[in-house]
């Protein structure tokens, strides 16, 4: 267990990358459910009762989906490294949890090269890897797999040289 006094190295938490705020989804919805609201009328006027039904449904799909994609980026991931240890802890977006520690000395940090959409970033120790920021971009997990070596070199310097 750490101490109060124990230096961090790196504490860093991770999450989705978020496209559309609140306010720009009921701007989207807005948008979205006018023109099939007038569309449906057009339709109508045209006619077309069932028409009206399937643009509503469209509009409620185009709803259910973005609240969809919203919860998945409820998902986190934090990282902290101590002289002694790395903690990974790991929320899913459902709400479940999970947590590994392991020791700093030990611990390696793999991202395969060349990188590839499939190039995972991998906190590893003996034969058990933890995999970490799926959803970063290519360029994010080069840039985290930097800083986590780093972290964990100095975080060794101190450990080794006491």
């Amino acid at each position: 267990m750490s101490t109060a006094e124990e230096t961090i190295y790196m504490d860093a938490i991770l999450r989705p990358n978020r496209s559309l705020s609140e306010r720009g989804f009921a701007i989207v919805m807005g948008i979205v459910a006018g023109v099939s609201f007038l569309t449906g009328i057009a339709f109508l006027s045209m006619g077309a009762i069932p028409v009206i039904g399937f643009f509503g449904l469209d509009a409620l799909i185009f709803y259910l989906l973005f609240r969809s994609s919203f919860r998945k980026q409820r998902e986190e991931t934090r990282i902290i490294v101590t002289a002694s240890e790395v903690r990974l802890s790991h929320r899913k977006p459902n709400g479940a949890e999970s947590s590994a520690t392991l020791p700093t000395a030990f611990a390696r940090v793999e991202l395969d090269d060349p990188l590839t959409p499939t190039s995972w970033l991998r906190v590893e120790y003996g034969k058990t890897a933890y995999v970490i920021g799926r959803f970063l971009t290519l360029p994010e997990r080069k840039s985290l797999a930097r800083a986590l070596r780093s972290a964990l070199k100095e975080a060794r310097a101190e450990r080794f040289s006491a």
